[in-house]
Order: structure tokens, then sequence, then C-alpha cells
């Protein structure tokens, strides 16, 4: 009986942990995370203040907790196989930025946290999972596209091609229709594809006889 108990109270306590979660989601992407207060997260979860502290110390450690969450739900992405694009780059983009966009529509938080240039000094701790994996990911995908850089021309790669999506991935979710944010898209892949072209011929030409 006792463990039946105890069973039901963490059920309980992931349930409210989840309920928290998505009410800071939805207002860290409405109000951004400088302006979201505990006190607002706890009114939009339907909890007491001190139901929320039962849980989460402050508003970094609920970043945290939705870093680390973050970072779970992009690693399924991982499985995205871009080299089936073989050697056209805009293909292989297309194939790697679709999920990214559609992570970020599903995710309202995650924009107002993480995919951001300007990121708070007291976030930074919180978000290095989600930026690790990000990083990881994009650099396994440079080496897999353009196979003669070395490591400092991937991690150069890897730099612009993270500021080139924060820069412009909000406003592909904050477009105003369909069409827009198709549109948005459509210019992101496009400067990507023709970065990494640039890129790829330039590893390629130091790669010939001389």
């Amino acid at each position: 009986m006792a463990e039946v108990q105890a069973r039901r109270r963490q059920e309980r306590g992931r349930a409210r942990i989840d309920q928290i979660l998505a009410a800071a989601a939805a207002t860290f992407g409405e109000l951004g995370y400088e302006a979201t207060t505990t006190n607002a997260i706890a009114a939009r979860a339907g909890v007491s203040p001190g139901s929320l502290y039962q849980f989460f110390a402050n508003k970094e450690d609920i970043a945290r907790a939705m870093a680390e969450r973050y970072a779970d739900q992009l690693a399924q992405l991982d499985d995205v196989d871009v080299t089936s694009a073989g050697d056209d780059l805009g293909l292989a983009v297309r194939a790697a930025l679709g999920p990214i966009v559609a992570f970020n529509l599903q995710h309202p938080g995650f924009k107002a946290l993480f995919a951001r240039t300007d990121m708070p000094a007291a976030m930074r701790d919180a978000v290095a999972p989600v930026h690790e994996r990000i990083e990881a990911r994009v650099a396994a995908l440079v080496a897999a596209l353009i196979p003669g850089l070395d490591d400092g021309g991937i991690s150069t790669t890897v730099t612009v091609v993270l500021h080139m999506v924060r820069g412009l991935m909000p406003a592909i979710t904050a477009a105003a229709s369909d069409e827009s944010r198709a549109t948005l898209a459509r210019e992101l892949e496009r400067s990507l594809t023709a970065y990494l072209e640039a890129v790829a011929a330039e590893a390629a030409s130091a790669q010939r006889p001389r």
C-alpha cells in the first residue's frame, strides 16, 4: 500500500512539473525571459507560487529544466538524414531546416529562451545542454556535407550558420500567415545554401594540387 501511495505521489509530482513547464514555455514565449516572473508562471499553471517553489527554486531553475527537456526533444531531430541529398546542398539544407522550423513553431518558449543572440548571463549555464546539442548536430551536418573542411573551418561555418538561423527564425515563427512563413523560410534556405556552397567551393579549391 505504501509503495502504491508513493508511486501516486511521484506521478502527481511529474504531472505538476509538466504543468508548470508548459505554462513557463507559454509565458516565456509571450512575455520573453526578462519580463516573465515565477508568479506569472504559477498563475498560468493554475498553482500557487508556493506549489511552484516545491519543484523549482527560481526562474533560472525552470529555464534549466526546460533546456534539458528541449535537448531530449532535439535529439529526435538527429534521425533526419540529409546526406541522402548527395551533392545537392539545397536539398540538404531544406531537409535539415524543415524540422527546425517546425520545432520552433511547436515550442513557443524555445525561441524566447534559446534562439537568441543576446543571451542573459544568468541563463548561459542553464541553456548549455540545448546549445551543445544544436552545435553538435550542425557540426555533424557540415562535416558530412563539406568533407574537405578542417576542424577550424567546421567551427567557423557552424557559428555563421547558427547566427543566420537565429537571426531570421523569430520572423519566421512570428509570420502573420503560412504563406509569409513559407516565404521567409525559403529565403533562409536560400541564404544558407549560398553560404554553404561558397564554403564548399573554397574547401574544394584548397584541396586541389597546385
